[in-house]
């Protein structure tokens, strides 16, 4: 995305259309792969995936240096790494699932949603100090290496694998990657989750590339301001991430859900107050650290009753179905939201998601589907 407006000078639609095509067709191409992960060992599966996304993403410094890059080139490697990253999302869940007792589920998805934010939280400022010093095209070539150390820390993971068996001479359908929507259709609990997580997410995303273009084409922040922008407060993740599991023991998972669901939809309106210069930046950092503690809160929790829920045998089907929803949900609001700014603005595309957010609390599930008979999990360190 940064490579787009700052190397092609790409419009805000042009930007929108690019995160939202890679996201629709890589939705796509990872349709019919649930039932394909399902059947397979998980660890050559992400490892695999790893090495996917090395060779999509380390084909643009490449293509640079060559003086070849295309905005089409740009879509390729959107897309390519985008499906890898949903198989990946299957298979690393599915494992996930065989590795961790229940009962200590959401200890380990809180870590690893920990995890995640620190990477986040050191990513963007480091990554804007790369672009102001090296450029963005170099920046992805050292995103590109991250997949590659991906792929060498999951080879070494001891233990054992899982595959769920079938029988011999049947062939994998792409109509058995249907099994996951229903399974998540008849759980009252998945279902409500599942519209709620789809919503959010894709209102969210939406203006993700309007941010971009709104901040570092309409205001021309520098690019170690916008990654401090997003990096300062990705520290709020990880903290709400190893409080996620305390709190859900002290107060119960299903309250600890809907009170962190419901501020989550209510700080992205402050984006509506950004302005050029420093207030600016002050004011991204404290919206999306707000908005990035609670999700850091919410996403382990959440996670853990999905995964409670789903059987081994269908887990990773069902987090295909999910992040393949979850996909299509996020291009289809970037394009209408791209159109929606080129008609209007970025920062009034922007309030728009941030005012329909207010309504996803409705969605979550209702404490009488969702009891907490395991309060007493263990509790992160």
């Amino acid at each position: 995305m940064f490579t787009a407006v700052r190397v092609l000078h790409s419009p805000a639609f042009a930007v929108s259309l690019l995160e939202a095509a890679g996201l629709a067709v890589a939705a796509v191409v990872a349709f019919p792969l649930g039932p394909w992960v399902e059947h397979r060992a998980k660890r050559p599966v992400m490892v695999g995936m790893n090495l996917i996304c090395f060779l999509a993403m380390v084909s643009v410094p490449l293509a640079h240096l060559l003086g070849v890059l295309t905005y089409g080139q740009l879509l390729v490697v959107s897309v390519l790494s985008g499906a890898a990253s949903i198989v990946f999302t299957a298979a690393s869940g599915a494992y996930l699932k065989h590795l961790v007792d229940k009962n200590h589920l959401l200890v380990a998805n809180g870590r690893f949603e920990g995890t995640s934010w620190v990477a986040t939280a050191a990513g963007p400022p480091l990554g804007g100090a790369l672009i102001g010093l090296l450029g963005p095209v170099v920046t992805v070539a050292a995103d590109a290496l991250s997949s590659l150390l991906s792929a060498l820390g999951i080879l070494r993971i001891r233990g054992g694998d899982v595959a769920t068996a079938r029988d011999a001479g049947t062939r994998v359908r792409a109509v058995d990657s249907l099994g996951g929507w229903r399974f998540i259709v008849r759980d009252g609990v998945l279902r409500r989750l599942y519209l709620n997580s789809v919503a959010v997410s894709g209102l969210i995303m939406a203006t993700s590339p309007l941010l971009a273009v709104l901040l570092l084409g309409q205001y021309h922040f520098p690019a170690w301001q916008y990654g401090l922008a997003f990096g300062i407060p990705s520290l709020g993740g990880f903290v709400g991430a190893r409080l996620s599991a305390r709190l859900g023991a002290r107060y119960g998972r299903h309250r600890v859900m809907i009170v962190s669901g419901w501020l989550r939809s209510i700080f992205p309106l402050g984006l509506a107050f950004t302005h050029p210069g420093v207030p600016g930046l002050l004011t991204v950092i404290v919206v999306e650290g707000l908005l990035i503690t609670c999700m850091g809160i919410f996403n382990p929790i959440s996670a853990t009753e999905r995964l409670q829920r789903t059987p081994a045998d269908r887990a990773a089907q069902v987090l295909t179905a999910w992040s393949v929803s979850s996909r299509l949900a996020q291009a289809t609001l970037m394009a209408v939201w791209g159109v929606l700014a080129t008609l209007t603005s970025p920062l009034t595309a922007i309030t728009v998601s941030g005012a329909l957010l207010l309504a996803t609390p409705l969605l979550l599930p209702r404490r009488a589907d969702m009891p907490d008979p395991a309060d007493a999990l263990p509790v992160a360190g």
